[in-house]
């Protein structure tokens, strides 16, 4: 039509009204492939102006993982009135060091949301609050979608963070509030996927099918590799409102149970310090090469396994052993012990399987276990698996 009207006005021929209408359509398609289809992700370009932002740290914050969990509770407690014990602190920390997500559950009132969000402020990037809706069926919450009527990308707040990782050279926490209102392994499969892959450099999460020249810059083939700097902290209560979380996000994940409120700490006025992941990062890999797991204490994980695979069918996998060895040596480089670590894992990692189990059947077998434990790591000394499996027995 335009090439008509330009003919008619200016007298062109119907050779040159077809020329026009070539370059017309040309021109529409150049509008088309240049209109930005990504709002906020391009603000996040724009912002850091397509520069990586580095992390300068002092001597002050040069920390070592003993030193880091100290002045951490005390910043918490002077500055944000927020208490923590040690345990549950160098806890959190070796947790972050064997998986990229961590689950923290328990009463309300009891910590879960404000320690991931204590923690952004000490490491001074604030942690990035998510929360999470009862209507999440699958991948699009969390990363978006292409809406294919207005030809613009819906960019939830999620992908903007992830995205904005790429740009920041620190510690990231992003929580997943109240995670299991809706089923975690249907709007989070994608990164439950990602994340077993051994190669971090193929952490790919698709976005788009195709990459367009106005895409933001850090998208590469449609696609965002997920960095290594961040964490995905979730909170999760155990009522009628929510779902339970399965086996495989638990077997991915760490699980961290506060049911108490920590004491109060009247605690010197503690800074917050600057910490770029590369250097908590070497923290954890000079932990594992300086603390690994005892033979004695290997040998007595073995035969628990034993035990347990022959009275309930139920083991330390491969995953499980490889989180464990990652996990006990930091544990104990922030100030634990060995057999605290351990005891920590079997409770959360393999007891908590009980769950799937009818015990009805196993009394028996549930007692010889609590002797089993008492013989092979001392009396008192499993504390967290011991009253775990007691809790379990009163529900017989």
């Amino acid at each position: 039509i335009l090439a008509l009207k330009t003919s008619e006005q200016f007298g062109a021929s119907i050779s040159s009204s077809d020329e026009l209408l070539v370059k017309a359509k040309k021109d529409s398609e150049d509008i088309i492939s240049d209109d930005n289809r990504f709002t906020k992700l391009l603000e996040v370009d724009e912002t850091y102006d397509l520069t990586v932002l580095p992390t300068t740290m002092s001597d002050f914050d040069r920390v070592n993982l003993k030193l880091f969990v100290k002045n951490f509770i005390h910043f918490s407690a002077s500055q944000l009135n927020l208490y923590y014990s040690e345990n549950i602190v160098r806890t959190f920390l070796a947790s972050m060091a064997s998986s990229k997500l961590i689950i923290l559950e328990g009463i309300s009132g009891t910590g879960k949301t404000s320690l991931p969000y204590a923690l952004g402020k000490f490491m001074s990037n604030d942690a990035t609050m998510i929360s999470v809706q009862p209507s999440w069926t699958d991948r699009t919450e969390l990363i978006g979608y292409l809406n294919e009527f207005t030809k613009k990308y819906n960019e939830p707040d999620f992908l903007k963070s992830i995205y904005e990782t790429t740009y920041r050279t620190d510690v990231n926490l992003l929580i997943l509030d109240e995670m299991n209102l809706a089923r975690v392994e249907y709007y989070f499969a994608d990164f439950l996927s990602v994340m077993e892959v051994p190669d971090p450099k193929e952490w790919l999460i698709e976005i788009v099918p195709n990459q367009l020249p106005s895409d933001p810059v850090n998208l590469k083939k449609g696609k965002i590799l997920l960095p290594q700097n961040v964490w995905f902290i979730g909170t999760a209560n155990k009522d009628d409102s929510t779902f339970t979380i399965t086996d495989k996000v638990y077997d991915r994940a760490h699980s961290i149970e506060l049911n108490e409120r920590a004491k109060y700490i009247d605690a010197p006025f503690t800074n917050k310090i600057n910490m770029s992941y590369d250097y908590l990062n070497n923290l954890f890999e000079e932990a594992i090469l300086d603390n690994p797991l005892t033979n004695k204490n290997l040998e007595k994980l073995e035969e628990l396994d034993r035990f347990l695979t022959k009275h309930f069918k139920i083991t330390f996998g491969n995953r499980i052993l490889a989180q464990t060895e990652k996990f006990i040596p930091v544990f104990v480089a922030s100030g634990g012990t060995e057999v605290e670590g351990l005891d920590f894992i079997v409770a959360r990692k393999i007891i908590r399987k009980f769950e799937s189990i009818n015990l009805a059947f196993l009394v028996d077998e549930v007692d010889l276990l609590l002797k089993k434990i008492d013989q092979i790591f001392g009396k008192e000394n499993f504390p967290l698996t011991i009253e775990s499996i007691k809790d379990f027995k009163r529900q017989i």
